[in-house]
């Protein structure tokens, strides 16, 4: 009875925003993105070490909210990764939707 089931219970049936951006990814880059810009109105721009600076927030939050595979973007692979080295968890696989045994997808 091992992988019965075809969907797994934590889908996210179309909760994220544009179909890529969960509500605190926006807020993290909009943030990132606000600080720069008072970064830029802020500090005189003398240099380019200044003008590094002054994109380092945006960057940081672009970096942050980018998608990458297997996980929703890099800011959830840290927090998974910080989990699994702090938490050791045995997850057991729950879902809806059983697969038929007698069915084609065996």
């Amino acid at each position: 009875m091992d992988n019965m089931y075809l969907i797994p219970a934590n889908t996210k049936s179309g909760k994220l925003l544009f179909n890529i951006f969960r509500p605190i990814d926006l807020v993290l880059f909009l943030v990132g993105l606000g600080i720069t810009i008072i970064l830029f109105l802020a500090i005189p721009d003398a240099s380019l070490v200044t003008t590094v600076i002054k994109l380092l927030p945006l960057s940081v939050c672009t970096f942050l909210v980018v998608p990458v595979a297997h996980y929703h973007n890099v800011l959830c692979f840290i927090k998974d990764m910080l989990a699994f080295y702090n938490n050791r968890r045995v997850y057991y696989w729950k879902g809806w939707c059983v697969r038929s045994e007698y069915g084609e997808d065996k």
